[in-house]
């Protein structure tokens, strides 16, 4: 168990170090030249690999969930129990403050950073989405994004898929879920993602995180629902028995 915890708490730091300091960069420091679409792609593209990279390190260890949403997914599809799932969603968070506490460390060496300017690839709503898309469209599309997102996990990760393609689905399928997800919220599908920048933020992202913690769970919990009801457990393997032979 300590094995499997301190590899979810590593890769969820590794995920936001990497994957939100490249949002960082293109929306905070403006690398992304002036084009939304092109900072929306680099962003997709960091956290798709980013996942998929981790996902074969860590994977034999824990499963490589680094994300609340996905155990919980892996909870309610009675992949594993309630005690592994609350360590794992402890390991998550503290990985995810980490990742959020590097990350900044690094970037307020810089003269050209302020906190409050170039933030920490926060997610939001309303002005502090591209779209000012309102709370609710925002948690209904973190709730439609995480389903999907988690869906998947649960389908290429199931008895019957190969295990062997299963980092290269999931990380692509992180990848198109930001390619909508930014634009509208900066996407999170994962709590502990949201939870670090945010809490280092401050102001309205700190206030908005709820949503990107709540929505994403829901979606977790709809995409356990969709999984059991697609993929029924198999049913046992008879008991062979051995018929007595006629006296």
């Amino acid at each position: 168990m300590a094995r499997k915890l301190a590899a979810e708490l590593l890769g969820t730091a590794f995920l936001v170090f990497f994957a939100v300091g490249v949002a960082t960069l293109m929306f905070g420091f403006k690398f992304d030249g002036g084009s939304v679409g092109a900072g929306v792609v680099a962003t997709a593209l960091a956290f798709g690999l980013v996942l998929l990279a981790l996902i074969y390190v860590l994977g034999p260890i824990s499963g490589c969930h680094v994300n609340p949403a996905v155990t919980l997914g892996a909870l309610l599809a009675r992949r594993i129990g309630p005690v592994e799932a609350v360590g794992y969603w402890v390991a998550q968070f503290v990985g995810g403050i980490l990742g959020a506490l590097l990350l900044w460390s690094m970037f307020k060496a810089s003269p050209m950073y302020r906190t409050n300017i170039q933030g920490l690839g926060t997610d939001g709503y309303g002005k502090a989405s591209l779209i000012h898309i309102s709370a609710g469209g925002a948690f209904l599309a973190e709730v439609v994004l995480t389903a999907l997102f988690v869906f998947v996990i649960l389908g290429v990760t199931s008895r019957i898929a190969n295990a062997a393609t299963a980092g290269v689905v999931i990380g692509l399928s992180l990848t198109v879920v930001h390619l909508i997800g930014i634009p509208i919220t900066g996407t999170s599908v994962n709590p502990a993602r949201s939870l670090g920048p945010a809490l280092i933020v401050g102001g309205t992202a700190l206030s908005q995180v709820w949503l990107f913690i709540v929505a994403p769970l829901v979606g977790g919990a709809v995409a356990a629902v969709l999984h059991l009801a697609l993929y029924p457990e198999p049913a046992p393997d008879p008991v062979e028995t051995l018929d007595p032979k006629p006296a």
